[in-house]
């Protein structure tokens, strides 16, 4: 992706009218069922909302509030395999036409804040830059074991992140950055995804 090409140079998304509002699940699969063909991606997709709505649970947040964040991380790479080069923009776009929550719709558009200029502001914002690229490595890791996820433990993948050539595509800078801007240690985060992640496709 080309860093500039990706600016979204917009800061706000969606109406405050609409807070509050969103689509039911079923309507959530059948726009990635239309979208998105890539199996892979749509593991991944599955997995970070998994991983929002089970964060918005362990903090207390109520069902509505868990289901919101679920929503930010099942569709944040919804746009990704049909249209990379205007990735998020037309997710942010089909959302807003939806009427949906703008605070789901601006943690799509800050997922990434080195590529799309929009800042985490929320506490939803945060935790979706933080797991995006975190599950994905976790998951990668995940395939080259013989059991999976099953006995993973946090130093197996702190390691992994110290070898540059695995998941290359992984800026462990992003990931540090976005450990920070979350307030939480890059340990317990790495040992959040791997207790809840691999419950995410059942």
């Amino acid at each position: 992706m080309n860093s500039e090409s990706m600016k979204l140079h917009r800061t706000e998304f969606g109406q405050p009218a609409n807070t509050g509002n969103v689509i039911p699940e079923r309507e959530a699969f059948e726009l990635v069922e239309d979208w998105v063909k890539n199996e892979k991606l749509i593991v991944h997709m599955r997995q970070v909302g998994h991983l929002m709505r089970q964060y918005a649970a362990s903090v207390g947040l109520s069902e509505q509030d868990q289901y919101r964040w679920f929503l930010a991380g099942f569709l944040h790479d919804a746009d990704w395999e049909k249209w990379p080069e205007t990735h998020c923009r037309k997710i942010i776009e089909e959302l807003e036409n939806r009427s949906l929550d703008p605070e789901i719709i601006r943690a799509i558009a800050s997922h990434s804040p080195r590529y799309f200029g929009v800042e985490p502001v929320s506490q939803m914002d945060k935790m979706l830059y933080a797991f995006d690229e975190l599950s994905g490595f976790v998951h990668a890791y995940s395939l080259m074991r013989p059991n999976g996820y099953e006995g993973m433990e946090v130093k197996g993948v702190k390691k992994r992140l110290k070898d540059k050539t695995f998941a290359a595509q992984v800026s462990r800078e992003d990931l540090v950055d976005a450990s920070q801007r979350a307030g939480i240690g890059m340990e317990d985060l790495i040992r959040f995804v791997i207790d809840h992640q691999a419950n995410a496709l059942l």
